[in-house]
């Protein structure tokens, strides 16, 4: 032990080797000391993966508010379609095309290889744990994840390409292509641009006879609609192609079906006589298509 306190004397502490030492709490590193290089998982990176995630699903929402998806075309079964999938799926649909993906291995084609592909990613982090982050001093990470880009990009590229083929084969355009130019087409013409079916409006036949205002009069406007085109009840327009006088009378007076209830003690009580009631059945009547 040393003798004064300026003494250069080496103090030596003798321990009981007996007692083993503790290693304790160890105190995790500090990566501030190597700046760019390392970081902690968690919370740091993580963090930072959440940060990214939420700026990209935040643009996502803005696209799809701001630009609503457009409709298809209606689908026309008897065109000539030759199945085509979306651009980000072409690589899977051609690798379905090849005798080892189909027939007989259609199972190991469409649910086996996929799975082990699409879980091999998932598994990756659990899988390569080296500390190297170098990818050319990753040999086999850095191999799979090369040929899978390569074959990504093959068969995207190859199943485009026979797609391109088939169509030049059948002298064929797809059909949205031809709609699209049908469209352009009848537009230059002052045509309809599309090819839904357009229905004939049919007018009001004698729309200033009084037998309007004895419809209105007789409240058959809230099911008829002021315009005969209907609002909780059937249109009116063309009603005379069903029924005749005779038979708009009795529906009057007797209903339709269980779907019209009676209206002619309704039409009294409103102020109406049996003369202006068969005036009106006599002008619905007359409410044809074709005039």
């Amino acid at each position: 032990m040393a003798h004064g306190e300026k003494s250069q004397e080496k103090v030596v502490f003798v321990g009981d080797s007996r007692v083993r030492e503790g290693k304790g709490f160890i105190t995790p590193p500090d990566y501030t000391a190597y700046p760019g290089k390392s970081e902690a998982f968690i919370p740091n990176f993580l963090l930072k993966e959440w940060m990214v995630g939420v700026v990209v699903l935040v643009g996502f929402l803005v696209l799809t508010i701001s630009e609503p998806a457009p409709l298809g075309f209606p689908a026309n079964p008897s065109a000539s379609v030759i199945p085509m999938p979306d651009w980000y799926f072409l690589f899977l649909y051609q690798y379905l095309k090849y005798p080892y993906a189909s027939g007989n291995w259609v199972v190991l084609g469409t649910a086996g290889i996929p799975t082990a592909a699409f879980g091999g990613l998932l598994l990756a982090p659990f899988l390569d744990r080296g500390k190297e982050r170098r990818f050319y001093r990753r040999p086999i990470a850095s191999s799979l994840m090369l040929l899978s880009l390569a074959a990504v990009v093959y068969l995207t590229n190859f199943a485009w390409t026979h797609y391109q083929h088939e169509l030049k084969l059948a002298g064929d355009k797809p059909e949205h292509i031809k709609r699209e130019e049908k469209a352009i087409e009848n537009r230059q013409k002052g045509l309809p641009t599309s090819n839904a079916i357009q229905q004939k409006e049919i007018a009001i036949v004698d729309k200033d006879d009084p037998a309007m205002e004895t419809y209105k009069t007789a409240t058959c406007i809230s099911c008829h609609a002021a315009d005969l085109k209907g609002a909780s009840g059937p249109s009116l327009r063309g009603v005379g192609d069903k029924h005749d006088k005779e038979a708009i009378l009795t529906i009057i007076k007797e209903g339709y079906n269980n779907k019209m209830p009676k209206m002619y003690d309704n039409a009294i009580a409103a102020g109406l006589s049996d003369q202006d009631i068969d005036h009106l059945a006599d002008w619905l009547a007359k409410q044809k298509a074709e005039q």
